[in-house]
Formats: C-alpha cells, sequence, structure tokens
C-alpha cells in the first residue's frame, strides 16, 4: 500500500496520486520525486506514490490490474481528484485507468504540457505550447476522457478548447499545419536576427540548464533584468535578452532559456527548437546545475545531451556550479571549465565574468587614440562598433581611450597614442 501523505498547505488544491512504472530503466525515486515537483508546480497537492516494479508496462493499464486495484482503492478511500502517471499513456490504458478509478488521469507529458500553458507569455511561446498540445492530444482523442471532455479549469485541461479537440478531428490537423507555418515565419525572422547579429558582430553567451537552477537570476544579478525568478520548475519559458559588460570593456547579449527537465517529451522539443536555437547559435553557453542538489551530475549530462541533439555540441562551454551558498563547500569537480557561484549572495561572480572574457575569441583591443579634429569619423567608427571610455581634448586632438574592433585597427592604426 502507498504511504499517505500529510498536506499542509491552507489552501487546498487538487489532490493527486503519482504512480510509475519501475522497470528498470532509470531512477524512480528521482523519476518520481521530479514528478512530484512538476504536479506541485502545476497546481496539485500530491497525497501517495504508487510504484509497480515490473519486467514491462502492461498493455491494457500500465501498471497490472493487481496495482490497479489497489489505486482505484486508495482513490475512492481519500477523495482522490487526479491520478498522474510518469510515462505517456495510450489513449486505451487511460480510458481503462480513468474507468477503474473513476478519477481523471494524465501522463508526464500532459502535465509538462500544461505549465507550459500556464507559462508561455510570447505570441510564439503560446504558439508553440498548443501545436504540441494539439499534436499530442490528435492520436489519444478517442480515449481522453475527462481530461479532453471536462470544459472548466484544472490541470491538464489548459488550452485550446476541448470540446472543438473531441469532435473535429480534420479541425486539429487544419489547426496544426497552421500554427507550424506561422511558427516557420517566426524561425525565419529569427534566423535573420541571427545572422545580422553576426554580421553586426554581436557576441551571444546563452544561459541553458536544468529548470529551477538559477538561470533567471543569474541574469538578473549580472544584468539587472528585472525577469521572473521564482522557486518553481519552468518559471521562464520565453527566452529574455539583456546586455552585459564584461571585464575587457566588450558587452554581449546575455540570453536566458527554457528549463529543461529530464527524458522532456519530443513534441516538446521540437515545438520549442526555435526558442533552444538561441543556445546552439549562441558564441559562448554557459551550462548551470544546482550544485547542492544530489542531481547536478545528471542535470549537466541532460543539458549537454539536448544541445548535442540540437548540433551545439562544438560551441564553447563553461560549467556554472550555482547555489554554492547551500551547498557550504566546494566539494565536486565537474569538469576542466567549471566556476563555483551563488547567484543569491554574489560570490564568484567575479570569476564567472573573467571566466566568459577569456573563453570568448578576442574581437576588440583596448587601445589609446590621438584623432585630429578633422578625422571625426574615427572616433564615430570606434562608437558604432566598439566603446569610447574617455576623451580629452589637446590641442593637435581628441585623445581617447576606446575599446576598438579589431576589424577596424587597420584602418585607424595611423591614430594610435
Amino acid at each position: 500500500m502507498a504511504e499517505l501523505i500529510e498536506i499542509t498547505q491552507e489552501e487546498q488544491r487538487t489532490i493527486a496520486v503519482l504512480c510509475g512504472v519501475d522497470i528498470g530503466t532509470f531512477d524512480m525515486n528521482r523519476a518520481m520525486d521530479e514528478l512530484e515537483s512538476l504536479a506541485e508546480t502545476a497546481g496539485a497537492d500530491v497525497i501517495a506514490h504508487f510504484v509497480q516494479r515490473s519486467s514491462a508496462f502492461d498493455v491494457a493499464t500500465c501498471i497490472g490490474s493487481g496495482k490497479l486495484q489497489e489505486l482505484a482503492e486508495f482513490c475512492k478511500n481519500n477523495d482522490v481528484e487526479m491520478v498522474i502517471f510518469n510515462h505517456e499513456l495510450t489513449a486505451s490504458q487511460m480510458r481503462n485507468i480513468e474507468d477503474a478509478t473513476d478519477v481523471t488521469v494524465i501522463d508526464r507529458t500532459a502535465l509538462i504540457l500544461d505549465i507550459f500553458a500556464q507559462r508561455a507569455r510570447s505570441a510564439e511561446g503560446r504558439l508553440q505550447v498548443e501545436l504540441a498540445q494539439l499534436k499530442y492530444r490528435l492520436p489519444r482523442l478517442s480515449g481522453l476522457g475527462r481530461a479532453l471532455s471536462r470544459q472548466g479549469g484544472g490541470i491538464g485541461s489548459r488550452g485550446p478548447g476541448e470540446a472543438k479537440l473531441e469532435t473535429d478531428k480534420r479541425y486539429i490537423r487544419h489547426r496544426i499545419e497552421k500554427l507550424e507555418g506561422q511558427l516557420k515565419e517566426l524561425t525565419k525572422r529569427r534566423e535573420y536576427a541571427h545572422k545580422r547579429r553576426k554580421k553586426d558582430g554581436v557576441i551571444t553567451v546563452a544561459i541553458v540548464g536544468y529548470t529551477n537552477v538559477g538561470k533567471s537570476t543569474l541574469l538578473n544579478v549580472l544584468t539587472k533584468a528585472g525577469v521572473l525568478a521564482e522557486n518553481m520548475l519552468f518559471a521562464t519559458l520565453d527566452p529574455t535578452a539583456r546586455a552585459l559588460e564584461l571585464p575587457d570593456g566588450r558587452t554581449v547579449m546575455l540570453v536566458d532559456t527554457v528549463g529543461l527537465v529530464s527524458r522532456l517529451p519530443h513534441n516538446l522539443v521540437e515545438a520549442f527548437k526555435s526558442t533552444l536555437e538561441e543556445a546552439i547559435n549562441a558564441d559562448l553557453i554557459l551550462n548551470i546545475c544546482d550544485i547542492s542538489s544530489d542531481e547536478a551530475t545528471e542535470q549537466i549530462k541532460i543539458t549537454r545531451d539536448l544541445i548535442d541533439e540540437l548540433g551545439g555540441g562544438d560551441i564553447p562551454t563553461i560549467t556554472v556550479a550555482n547555489k554554492c551558498d547551500i551547498l557550504g563547500e566546494e566539494t565536486a569537480i565537474m569538469g576542466e571549465r567549471t566556476v563555483f557561484i551563488s547567484a543569491k549572495t554574489g560570490y564568484g561572480l567575479e570569476n564567472l565574468l573573467n571566466a566568459i572574457t577569456n573563453a570568448l575569441k578576442s574581437t576588440v583591443r583596448r587601445i589609446n587614440l590621438l584623432v585630429p579634429y578633422t578625422d571625426g569619423w574615427v572616433l564615430n567608427l570606434v562608437r558604432e562598433r566598439g566603446k569610447v571610455f574617455s576623451e580629452e581634448y589637446r590641442e593637435d586632438g581628441i585623445y581617447a581611450d576606446v575599446l576598438a574592433d579589431i576589424r577596424d585597427l587597420e584602418s585607424i592604426k595611423k591614430f594610435m597614442a
């Protein structure tokens, strides 16, 4: 029998039970803990875990008839409103489990999609979420009972209109085509923006990593971006870019990206590919992990694997071990290029900025210029692609301390002081 988990929150939310089948392919305890975090983020209070150990998933019920009966009795006796599975369910499995338990049943993918539907703010983000939801639901229409037919709110019901989904598959296919077309147009614009940045010499540094490891907090503390940074999964869904000045005077664009989880559903990877491309188009990647977590090494691996899958395996990467204030001391070596920080307290941020500076190929050079008053174009050129730190007006011209683009050195070298 599953152990009952007491709820201490004053405000009651959706009462849920988590289920999983341990067939030995991954750490089940860790997976169920992550599922509970996802469920709580979506608005559920988890009161129990049910885990069935088996050599394979049951075709009809996923967990087997015996465990299903035990689950049904538990749901009846504890006023359970929802059962959430740690694996993707088929339409028939979902229907059979709902018939036996008489409660709403969703799986891990639907749960993540629901959280994404809550978090998406930009037009592109909402399009991506809807596309992923439609692709998930289309092959399951015949079996998505309570989760599909409900017209009210609740976990698993957010997003496109459920009544329309249930009655018109042709509408869904047409909507998918339309969404894909809209996203292709947005992707073209994003690709143009990437090319324009490269042409203009804009250097991009992408923050990537597991969800809720402090990516947005790091962006805020380095750039004063003011973006949402909460202790919850997927607090950030849409990418945010802010200017960051490095110790050598260069200004780079720092980009915060959507957080990752283990076994991220394929539809989500595809739907959010354009967003994740902010990382694979970057000049440098900051792979951030929560060093205080037992899963820190796994967090880094999950991010690396996805970046490799998207074609960004050759991009220089710095591993950023965040939350050292919780860990207390540096107890792990996570690769040669690792920086230990606390985005919350500011510890190690200077080391991180120096690491970023050293990792990026130098595109600028700090020099002194003496520019005659008749050659004002020189400082205009420097301002356009570099930076002027100070100017001193002398009899023979303007003496300036500048950061010049190396592409301009040949044309301005005669003015070097």
